[in-house]
């Protein structure tokens, strides 16, 4: 094709799309339809309060339909804010939040405010595969922080990458793929790193609300202490997404915090691209947060009980090895002889499971990577509830023992 950006033809195929095609053409036996735990996302749609107000809105609210304030609407700016700063125990304002068409978009803004063709960023692997993605089709290179065993990241290794051409550090926690919950003390030194070097720390709490260790909402006890710095935005980009917490993934709600220097250029971007974020999600939202604090408590503790349920499967198959799991996801090393893209392929049919292999969330070793990749396979088990999860075991364990 003529005319072409290269960097765009070279950046992978959108994995999880990909994936979708593995099923065409298969036909799954009665008895064993498709368990799909490929794409991250709530399977069923908002809680019928939440619908109901948003066709409330819809109705009676002319403004929701109209553009609005680049940045997202005043209300819920105001909101997280307040609700961050109770939280994290720190001080958030209005003017360092703004609103962003998803998670994805707070992401890609944040970049564009940061480096250009030939700086690089520092990803540690396995990463989520859009932060790749966008680096990649923007000529941004990527400095592999390869993890530990346990998923961590670590900050020392993190220092030996830095060169004069770095301009991020990007964390995610609770993370995708891995599901590790990322220390305190871990988010510190990098936060520490960071401002020593210049650079920004962007971290993506977008599965915030369904950390193990804390009871958020509700101002209890913080997976970190960045916001209590009180210059927390000389260095902090923390990215969010509104989509996991009240299943508004259509709808396209996220936020980035940060200085209100940085989001002056964040606007400039967001302007050129969706001019505001959408009216109605963003309603929807901040609904969300004023009114469904307990019914969020219900879901974490449902994503929890699916966490414990994936344990307790996994130590039940110890050909398996489990090296993260948490918030939405597992992610394990597999026992099989094939690669994690041939085992993920075979899976659909033998086992009528549709996973994602490592292949799509780090360096290959034609890539200069570790092997990991090819050995590994990611489980998003939000899209099963305790029944699905014992019918992902029940095949698991027969591929298993029959092989592929």
């Amino acid at each position: 094709m003529r005319n072409l950006n290269p960097d765009l033809a070279a950046t992978l195929s959108p994995p999880v799309m990909e994936a979708r095609q593995w099923v065409e053409g298969v036909s799954f036996p009665p008895d064993r339809p498709l368990l799909n735990l490929s794409q991250a996302a709530p399977a069923d749609p908002p809680p019928v309060a939440l619908r109901q107000a948003l066709a409330d809105i819809v109705l009676r609210d002319a403004s929701a339909h109209l553009y609005g304030p680049v940045l997202g609407i005043p209300e819920l700016r105001a909101r997280v804010a307040s609700d961050w700063s109770r939280a994290y125990g720190g001080r958030i304002a209005p003017d360092q939040v703004a609103i962003t068409s998803g998670c994805n978009q707070a992401f890609t803004a944040a970049i564009a405010t940061l480096a250009v063709r030939g700086d690089n960023v520092i990803l540690p692997a396995p990463w989520y595969f859009n932060h790749r993605m966008w680096l990649d089709m923007q000529g941004i290179g990527i400095r592999v922080l390869e993890t530990g065993p346990d998923l961590l990241p670590n900050a020392e290794a993190a220092a030996a990458l830095v060169d004069d051409r770095t301009r991020a550090i990007v964390l995610v926690s609770p993370n995708n793929p891995g599901g590790v919950e990322y220390p305190a003390e871990t988010l510190s030194a990098f936060r520490d790193l960071a401002r020593s070097r210049g650079l920004a720390l962007i971290v993506d709490e977008t599965y915030r609300d369904f950390d193990s260790r804390t009871a958020m909402p509700g101002g209890h006890s913080a997976p970190h202490d960045l916001f209590a710095d009180p210059d927390w935005d000389d260095t902090l980009i923390q990215l969010y997404s509104f989509s996991k917490a009240y299943r508004l993934t259509g709808h396209r709600v996220g936020a980035i915090c940060a200085s209100p220097a940085r989001l002056a250029q964040v606007e400039k971007w967001l302007d050129t691209v969706t001019i505001c974020p959408n009216g109605l999600g963003q309603r929807a939202a901040l609904w969300g947060m004023e009114n469904l604090s307990d019914w969020l408590a219900g879901e974490r503790a449902e994503i929890l009980a699916r966490r414990a349920a994936m344990e307790q499967g996994f130590a039940s198959l110890p050909q398996w090895q489990v090296l993260g799991c948490g918030a939405y996801f597992a992610y394990v090393a597999h026992p099989f002889a094939l690669e994690s893209d041939a085992v993920a392929r075979r899976l659909v049919r033998k086992a009528s499971l549709l996973l994602l292999p490592g292949t799509m969330f780090g360096p290959t070793r034609a890539e200069g990577g570790s092997g990991r990749a090819e050995a590994t396979l990611r489980i998003a088990y939000a899209n099963a509830d305790l029944a699905g999860i014992a019918t992902l075991f029940d095949r698991l364990a027969r591929v298993t023992d029959r092989g592929l």
